[in-house]
């Protein structure tokens, strides 16, 4: 699109939705012709299904019939650190066109995005100006692989620049005005579609990180009398069973509570009104409970029909409350929220979700798994299947029954997907999924030698329990942290069968992470 005139293609209501190119025709025919850079910078929020920030995204092109149509999308954070830019275009431009061709749609172009808003004292035109040599290695990685970029724009403080208009002073040197949100003609199809752009990723990911007000205080104490009675009895054959069963009983009832509360409108007060509904000790009995690997997979049967929003709203609730030292515990939660989510179509949630369940936990094998099928378009409903069927198989009463030792199910038949992947009807915004641990990166757990023993996850904190009603002591200048081990303090956990030690999503400080996105 190096003529700023040109067509850009048709832009059907499929494409919005994220169907795959190659995929038969749409129910619907209306279709919506992007034709000048202004209207592609428009576009970017209804093609992600939320507003980029800090974000570099690839969008691909297929070619159908002489018409551009959209295709899959990736998209990274801008490391800050500009010697980390190339590695990051490369892993955003391979990932993108590796997962189209796994879908047998290699793309016949991109468009690139580059968005930013300005630091302090920084105009929207040096943003641009700062960002050229990044917009540029995305158009050389893509170029390398024989894809090239048709469009890179540069979004900041409300507008928009090309790095591709070819004619000089054809563009304003501080950028053209983005127009109004929800007022272009893609903003109406992408409403009469049912489509809705949810504001940020950060304001996505604030419903499900850690609570950081005074609050989290009485729920870390929680967590520490809480674990003093149920740790013992979840590593003891004897009475795990008993606690899984009890866990399982609690969650159904506290389902049962959030379905029947009062709707409210809006995200954060929806969020603070299940947050007055579960109580400081509910909820660590909660998170220690589902530590167990089976008594979570019983958890994650609760993923359709009328109690899948009720759970979701839970299992969001209790990754909240995996405060202090136990944000490793957040695993379990973030892992169900994430396919609960999956599972009733919403990917992007999804996808967030499990990122941050591997991010509490990298050796999460189900947030892996997951997020790795969730990536590929893999259709839930083989998981859903599985999970139905061993929920079947259970003892006890419908609809929450007794725990009990099984085969990983969930697991295996996530693991057969992923090897030998079907497409799902739908595709999401494509990206690179996880990729192993990077050389050198330190494990950030041990392993007892009996990994194939059928026992549960549990952590335990034996050297920071204290009663309830007691204060934590003020960390001192060279005290570590709360969430955070010391340099000689050592977790060791039990694993589930096939449970391989495999890698998780570099960090914040390390190489960027693909967010899929991410």
């Amino acid at each position: 699109m190096t003529n700023h005139s040109e067509t850009a293609g048709p832009f059907g209501n499929g494409d919005i939705s994220g169907h795959d190119p190659s995929a038969g025709p749409a129910d619907h025919t209306a279709q919506v012709t992007l034709r000048t850079p202004a209207e592609l910078a428009d576009a970017l929020p209804y093609l992600l299904g939320y507003r980029p920030e800090d974000s570099m995204v690839l969008v691909a092109l297929h070619d159908r019939g002489g018409s551009g149509r959209f295709g899959g999308r990736a998209r990274l954070g801008i490391p800050a650190n500009e010697e980390d830019w190339e590695a990051a275009a490369r892993q955003l431009a391979r990932g993108l066109v590796t997962g189209s061709e796994r879908r047998g749609a290699r793309p016949e172009g991109m468009v690139a995005f580059v968005c930013q808003e300005p630091g302090p004292g920084e105009s929207g035109r040096e943003v641009k100006r700062r960002l050229t040599r990044l917009a540029q290695l995305m158009r050389t990685e893509c170029g390398s692989l024989d894809v090239p970029v048709v469009e890179a724009l540069c979004i900041s403080d409300g507008r928009y620049w090309s790095y591709c208009c070819p004619v000089k002073g054809c563009c304003p040197e501080d950028g053209s005005p983005m127009g109004l949100p929800g007022t272009s003609v893609l903003a109406a199809a992408a409403t009469y579609a049912g489509l809705q752009v949810r504001g940020t990723l950060k304001e996505l990911r604030a419903r499900l990180q850690p609570w950081e007000s005074a609050a989290a205080l009485d729920q870390e104490i929680a967590l520490d009398t809480a674990g003093m009675s149920l740790v013992p009895r979840i590593l003891d054959e004897g009475t795990r069973e008993e606690v899984a069963r009890e866990t399982l009983v609690l969650a159904e009832r506290i389902i049962r509570r959030f379905a029947a509360a009062a709707p409210v409108s809006g995200t954060h007060p929806a969020d603070v009104r299940d947050d007055g509904l579960l109580g400081a000790d509910e909820a660590a009995a909660l998170i220690l409970g589902l530590q167990d690997r089976t008594t979570r997979d019983r958890a994650a049967a609760w993923m359709e029909g009328d109690v899948a929003g009720p759970a979701l709203r839970l299992w969001r609730a209790l990754a909240r409350r995996c405060v202090g030292p136990y944000s490793e515990h957040a695993a379990a939660p973030l892992t169900l929220a994430g396919w609960v989510a999956w599972s009733t179509g919403d990917e992007l949630e999804a996808r967030e979700a499990l990122a941050m369940a591997l991010g509490a936990d990298p050796d999460y094998l189900f947030a892996r798994l997951l997020h790795q099928a969730c990536n590929e378009g893999l259709d839930p409903e083989a998981v859903r299947r599985c999970l139905r069927a061993q929920d079947t198989q259970s003892t006890g009463t419908a609809p929450v029954r007794a725990a009990r030792q099984t085969d990983p199910a969930p697991q295996r038949t996530l693991a057969e997907a992923t090897r030998n992947p079907v497409p799902a009807p739908r595709t999401p915004a494509d990206g690179p999924a996880p990729g192993p641990r990077p050389a050198g990166q330190r494990r950030r757990r041990t392993r007892s030698a009996d990994g194939d023993d059928h026992r549960p996850t549990a952590r335990t904190k034996t050297d920071r329990r204290r009663p309830a009603g007691s204060r934590p002591r003020p960390t001192g200048p060279g005290a570590a942290r709360p969430g955070i081990r010391g340099a000689s303090t050592r977790r060791s956990r039990t694993t589930d069968p096939g449970d391989t030690p495999t890698g998780g999503v570099p960090s914040e400080g390390g190489r960027p992470r693909t967010e899929d996105d991410e």
